[in-house]
């Protein structure tokens, strides 16, 4: 799949970018559902090593790697990428009623910067179409995220409501869900950040997580623009809530170093540039709650060096969107492999002794 992926990536790139991740996606959602072909796939990508395997929140991952929101919109992607060896999948971001995002174009790709921007809106098929996938997946060895927004003309005094009846449709279905206010493509969505909305839409969720026969950890994403701060306020409200982690981080809108000439597209930046961004956000939010509070780290992974750095400071797990648009499919195996070595060789014996090791640099 690998050596079709390079054969077949200079024809793609020749597409609009959304138009190609449409036609990948299509193609790994057939290949996941074709007699034979998922037991080849999981022959050449099922490789797993123990000092990978991470828990979190009574979860247990067999390894860190996971595939950020973003890529699986509608949830019917994660046997398909379960197969690749991806130790989790965040679907999402799922909105309660269909929208269906901003006008295309909306995606690039930056191929010098390694990077993308993106300005989709929260396309989403919404919660009832994601629940129908949810239930229908077949795979139950990979962990299932679930990243919930607001629909965009939700105004934002009403964004608890969007945000609590999706919790209440998708938290059942899901291993963990992820609240999302932190894109830069909705309108007012950062607003979110601020102290007195955080709270009220926390001590909500909260609530709602309660009542569940079986409570899901929560996970609050966090956006790499915001001042230390602003950072640190929203730290401390998830900790007074009692989150159970911070994704750290979404886009963003900063451009530093990038040489594209689409860097101008509005929208969020992801990929390469985001790395170093993405890694002070992790290491701020790991300092301040003195890795009582695990972090799942975002941004610029793109090799077992990049999840390492990430892990080493303060992320417990990794996710990657971009890394795998440039890599292909093989990347999940490549990084994990790398990611073993790495951790061997400075002496660990897993990947929770790393966590945080250079969070002070």
């Amino acid at each position: 799949m690998d050596f079709l992926y390079q054969v077949t990536r200079p024809l793609l790139f020749r597409l609009d970018a959304e138009r190609a991740h449409d036609l990948v996606t299509a193609m790994l959602r057939t290949a996941g559902r074709t007699p034979l072909l998922p037991d080849l796939i999981r022959v050449l990508y099922a490789w797993e090593d123990p000092v990978l395997a991470v828990e979190w929140a009574g979860l247990r991952f067999a390894n860190p790697l996971g595939v950020a929101a973003g890529f699986d919109k509608r949830a019917d992607l994660v046997d398909a990428l379960a197969l690749l060896g991806f130790g989790h999948v965040e679907v999402g971001t799922v909105t309660p009623r269909p929208q269906p995002g901003n006008p295309r174009p909306r995606l690039f790709r930056l191929p010098e910067d390694m990077a993308l921007i993106n300005r989709l809106g929260f396309n989403s098929p919404g919660m009832v179409a994601v629940a129908q996938a949810l239930r229908a997946r077949r795979s139950r060895t990979v962990i299932v995220g679930v990243n919930i927004g607001k629909n965009r003309d939700t105004p934002l005094e009403r964004a608890v409501e969007d945000y609590a009846a999706t919790f209440v449709a998708l938290a059942p279905l899901a291993d963990y869900v992820a609240i999302n206010i932190s894109s830069p493509n909705t309108p007012g969505l950062r607003r979110l950040h601020e102290r007195d909305a955080l709270e009220e839409l926390l001590r909500e969720l909260m609530r709602l997580n309660r009542h569940l026969p079986h409570p899901r950890p929560i996970a609050l994403k966090v956006s790499p623009d915001e001042t230390p701060e602003q950072i640190e306020a929203v730290v401390r409200a998830g900790c007074e809530a009692g989150i159970a982690a911070f994704i750290a981080t979404n886009t963003t809108l900063a451009r530093e170093g990038v040489r594209n000439r689409l860097a101008g597209e509005t929208g969020g930046l992801s990929g390469r540039p985001l790395a170093h961004r993405a890694r002070q956000t992790i290491s701020a939010i790991y300092r301040l709650t003195r890795g009582s509070v695990p972090v799942i780290g975002v941004g610029g992974v793109m090799s077992a060096d990049d999840a390492y750095l990430h892990i080493c400071a303060g992320a417990r797990l990794v996710q990657l969107y971009t890394g795998m648009v440039y890599a292909g499919p093989g990347i999940a195996l490549d990084i994990k492999r790398g990611l073993a070595r790495r951790l061997r060789r400075d002496g660990f014996a897993s990947v929770t002794e790393a966590v945080g090791v250079h969070a002070g640099e």
